[in-house]
This record gives structure tokens, C-alpha cells and sequence, in this order.
């Protein structure tokens, strides 16, 4: 990071920054190419480590790339404000920010299906919810294991 005078290493304050979004943006290579799709999320934090869920159809591009290219990087950014001045080069921001990479599996249990279902609804909801098997089945669910993940904030 080049200004580590913006890093936020409080993994406290990176949680709570985490826990306030419902957005992340999940990075694919693909052929060349940079594929970023935005999903709706959940976590855990256990020993020190992140692990992220989202969820999709079991069919498309982002199904496809986590079976065959699961490298993958990922971005969650708010507290967004504009800074105004009075010439444009003045001008700035305010926000906070996480990046990282993982590797991004398709989980296939039943169980740790319904817990990741679980996390996302309450990262979105603030509630608890109990989820159909029939409807699980027919839901592909993510994991990314966390491999590097930085937070930087202009407050």
C-alpha cells in the first residue's frame, strides 16, 4: 500500500467498516480479461482469518470461472464523501475501503449451504432466517478463502 498513512490495520475497525456493507465486487480473470461482478455478501472471522460467501445461479460466467479459474480478487468500499475546493485539482474524497484475493470454491453441503445463505441474509437483513432444501439445492453458494486483504480509509 502506498499511503500507510491511510492502512487501517485495527482488524476491529475493519470489521465493523466490513459489517456496515452489503456490496463486494468479486474479480475473475478470464481469458485475458478482467470480469468483476457486484454480489451481495456475508462473512465469518475466525483465528484471524475471512471468509467471505456470496451467492448465483448454477449456470454463467461467474459459475463457470470459480470451476475452472478460482483465483479471484475482491473489493468492498463506502463512507463515500466528496472533499470540494476551489480549483479542480483540489478537489477529493472521503471513504474507507478493502481489498484482497482468495480462491473462490462452489460449496456443494447441504449444511455449510445454509450456514452461508445464513451469513449473506444477515449481513443484508441484521436477522436470522432458516432456509428450503428444495431452494438451497437449486442455488449455487461461494466460498472465498482470504488470502491478503488491506483496508485504507481518508476520513
Amino acid at each position: 500500500m502506498r499511503r500507510k498513512d491511510r492502512e487501517v490495520t485495527n482488524s476491529d475497525a475493519v470489521r465493523e467498516f466490513i459489517d456496515s456493507e452489503q456490496i463486494m465486487r468479486i474479480g475473475f480473470y478470464d481469458n485475458g480479461e478482467i470480469y468483476i461482478v457486484p454480489v451481495n455478501f456475508g462473512y465469518t472471522f475466525e483465528s484471524g482469518e475471512y471468509t467471505f460467501y456470496f451467492h448465483g445461479a448454477k449456470a454463467g460466467r461467474k459459475y463457470a470461472l470459480c470451476k475452472s479459474l478460482p483465483d479471484v480478487g475482491f473489493e468492498i468500499d463506502g463512507d463515500y464523501s466528496l472533499i470540494s475546493a476551489d480549483s479542480a485539482c483540489e478537489y477529493s474524497a472521503q471513504y474507507k475501503s478493502v481489498i484482497g484475493n482468495g480462491t473462490a470454491e462452489i460449496i456443494d453441503d447441504i449444511e455449510e449451504k445454509k450456514f452461508a445463505l445464513a451469513c449473506i441474509m444477515k449481513q443484508m437483513t441484521g436477522k436470522e432466517w432458516t432456509f428450503d432444501e428444495k431452494a438451497v439445492n437449486n442455488t449455487a453458494v461461494y466460498r472465498v478463502k482470504v488470502k491478503t486483504i488491506s483496508c485504507k480509509a481518508r476520513i
